[in-house]
């Protein structure tokens, strides 16, 4: 589980340090929190913790249906479309940062010529793609999806370990051959305690 947290987290903040590049503000609020989970997943299996892993499985549930509505998002199906400001939660006009700084772009910034543009007003232009930046985002979330699904079987693995041990855990002195809790005695005889010297 050690081993899958660490590519979980790897790959959460590689993300991360990206959509915060391209100012995507519903992405990073997600990926904060995959990161706040694996780490409670991480620590609820170190110390014993199920339920700490029941909400990784549940968060891993929600994580994967994020992760399918950006590849939906990007690849524009079901009237979606990626040139909305959806990911910025509409606050900003900033887009994905492969946008301009992917595999083979050449990325040309145009200042206006007309007189009434603001000056620090430019447009970008960006050629020669080797991808397109909506197949790397896809390329991601498919990435997270892949590695969340193999963390969602693991951790319902270790659940059932973890209920399985509390099954059949044996107290000390307690649930062998023997019952651990003494027949009720009928009478119980109660003896005066005598003093052994006279204090003063």
């Amino acid at each position: 589980m050690f081993c899958l947290c660490v590519f979980l987290q790897l790959a959460a903040l590689e993300r991360q340090i990206f959509d915060f590049l391209g100012f995507q503000w519903a992405p990073i609020l997600g990926n904060f929190l995959q990161i706040i989970v694996v780490i409670l997943g991480l620590f609820g299996t170190i110390q014993f913790r199920p339920r700490y892993i029941v909400v990784y499985t549940v968060w891993t549930a929600l994580w994967v249906t994020w992760n399918v509505f950006v590849i939906c998002f990007y690849l524009e199906v079901g009237g979606l479309s990626k040139e909305t400001d959806l990911m910025t939660f509409n606050i900003s006009m900033h887009r994905s940062w492969w946008r301009e700084h992917g595999p083979g772009c050449i990325r040309r910034v145009v200042r206006p010529s007309s007189p009434g543009i603001l000056e620090d007003y430019s447009y970008v232009s960006v050629t020669g793609c080797i991808i397109d930046f909506q197949y790397l985002e896809v390329i991601h979330s498919a990435i997270q999806i892949l590695l969340s699904l193999i963390g969602f079987v693991y951790a319902c693995y270790v659940i059932s370990i973890f209920m399985e041990e509390e099954d059949s855990f044996d107290f000390i002195g307690g649930l062998d051959t023997y019952s651990y809790r003494q027949p009720p005695q009928e009478h119980v005889e109660l003896k005066p305690v005598k003093p052994v010297g006279k204090v003063l």
